[in-house]
């Protein structure tokens, strides 16, 4: 995908021109892929007929409880076992794969770590607000099904993808925080994911 490009409106060296002689500012702008950097994927997304970034409730996208799932030694395939039976009501389940050590990388993009099948479905059945990966794809790119967004999308669970620094995340007792601006007809934003802990924060 292509990168992004930013750039300017009104620089401040332009703007002197329409303001008091010493006020300045500066308009910018950047022309990107809605899939750009650590971003959120809606139900409409994957659905056109499902929520897009306008109509997902905050509450389900910001102060939620979190649940770290370990997976960074499991290998590629990560299925339904390495969730264990935890308890995924209402919470944001987050998959730390490890993978986010190839970030800014050409690895990056080879060879990711993602859920299956059968993994996503847990979650779905388990009533889980958010499913999160530090990952390149919570799909395996090489199956064009997409079942996984599928899955999770159409019960109307978010999904953000790209995430850096879950290592730094306890099991639980966390909040996950990850909004983007409510864009009508759009599927996908990018989002500053972050994480409360007993007074941290800690950027994802």
């Amino acid at each position: 995908m292509a990168a992004p490009v930013i750039g300017d409106v009104l620089s401040r060296e332009a703007s002197r021109q329409h303001y008091a002689q010493g006020t300045e500012f500066h308009i910018g702008r950047i022309d990107m892929v809605a899939n750009t950097g650590t971003y959120l994927d809606s139900p409409f997304h994957r659905f056109a007929d499902g929520k897009d970034l306008s109509q997902l409730p905050l509450s389900s996208l910001a102060g939620l409880n979190g649940v770290l799932i370990r997976a960074e030694h499991i290998g590629r395939r990560i299925t339904r076992a390495a969730f264990g039976g935890m308890e995924l009501h209402d919470k944001a389940v987050l998959v730390h794969t490890g993978w986010d050590k190839h970030w800014r990388t050409d690895a990056y993009f080879e060879g990711h770590p993602f859920l299956t099948e059968d993994a996503a479905s847990y979650p779905s059945e388990s009533g889980a607000k958010l499913v999160g990966i530090d990952s390149y794809n919570i799909d395996d790119t090489g199956d064009g099904r997409r079942p996984v967004h599928t899955i999770l999308l159409r019960n109307e669970i978010p999904i953000v993808e790209h995430m850096t620094g879950l290592h730094q995340l306890p099991a639980d007792g966390f909040k996950f925080f990850a909004v983007p601006p409510k864009v009508r007809s759009f599927g996908t934003f990018p989002v500053r994911a972050f994480a409360t802990v007993a007074h941290r924060q800690l950027n994802t």
